[in-house]
């Protein structure tokens, strides 16, 4: 069991580990694309994620590459046995990767293509993937003997602030070439941050569009009471029979008198001329 050590010495040597680590991925995987590594550790063992473009190669023939770099990290930090395992994971849209696409560029300079032609050639990839943005910034002797630094940039990039951590993927490399050494940056402006970011950048407004108004052919009523108060119907009041009154009971026929009769008679005769 290995001696307790205090809290500061733990995350310097998790650091240490970390850096020596993604150096010599950096080294070894270059040419199939390595994009960084991920560390998980367990109470049994420990995982190492190694993400790239071309994760077979890595694996090699009948997984043979990955357990020689297994071994080969196993016998460096003295990892006890069967207790380390690594894990090949292709990267989802290499477009949208500094470090990919600074490889990418790195040997392109080796295989003697022109500084702007890959430049741009990097440049308008990265913009096609979907990226909101994209910087590359390379320096040192690029024709004349006399050192200089050309900057290519295309879209929206976010250079300080809490944004430029979470949002914008950096990669910086270097390039032996006859002349010297070149230096390359590559920083990316990705539509999404990472996992543990999730907010939009502070510029960020979002357009909604209006709603769609209505069309009403016909008058209608709108409810201007509470919406949870239902409406209670009007008691219906129950059908009773007629029952006629008790002076229309009394009430006789119509008897005309006996000299009303006369007179009728008397006018309905006609005249004697």
């Amino acid at each position: 069991m290995a001696p307790p050590i205090s809290k500061k010495r733990k995350f310097v040597a998790d650091g240490v580990f970390r850096a020596e680590l993604g150096e010599f991925f950096t080294r070894e995987l270059a040419e199939e694309g390595y994009s960084g590594c991920e560390v998980r550790e367990t109470h049994s063992r420990t995982e190492i994620i190694i993400r790239a473009t071309h994760t077979q190669e890595i694996l090699g023939e009948r997984g043979r590459r990955i357990r020689e770099l297994t071994s080969l990290v196993r016998k460096r930090f003295k990892f006890p046995e069967d207790s380390l395992e690594l894990f090949a994971e292709k990267v989802q849209n290499r477009g949208l990767s500094a470090v990919a696409q600074c490889e990418s560029l790195r040997y392109k300079l080796l295989g003697g293509l022109a500084v702007r032609r890959a430049c741009y050639g990097v440049l308008r990839f990265v913009m096609e993937s979907g990226a909101r943005g994209c910087e590359i910034v390379i320096s040192g002797k690029l024709r004349a003997a006399r050192a200089k630094a050309m900057k290519f940039t295309d879209g929206f990039l976010v250079h300080s602030g809490q944004p430029a951590k979470d949002f914008v993927d950096c990669a910086v490399r270097h390039v032996l070439l006859r002349q010297g050494v070149l230096g390359l940056k590559v920083k990316i402006l990705n539509l999404v941050g990472p996992k543990d970011s999730r907010y939009p950048l502070p510029d960020y407004v979002e357009h909604r569009d209006p709603p769609i108004e209505k069309v009403y052919s016909e008058p209608f009523s709108e409810q201007r009471g509470p919406a949870n108060m239902d409406p209670v119907a009007a008691p219906v009041a129950e059908e009773q029979e007629y029952v006629e009154p008790q002076e229309y009971a009394d009430y006789q026929e119509y008897v005309e008198p006996q000299e009303y009769a006369d007179y009728r008679e008397h006018v309905d005769q006609p005249a004697d001329f």
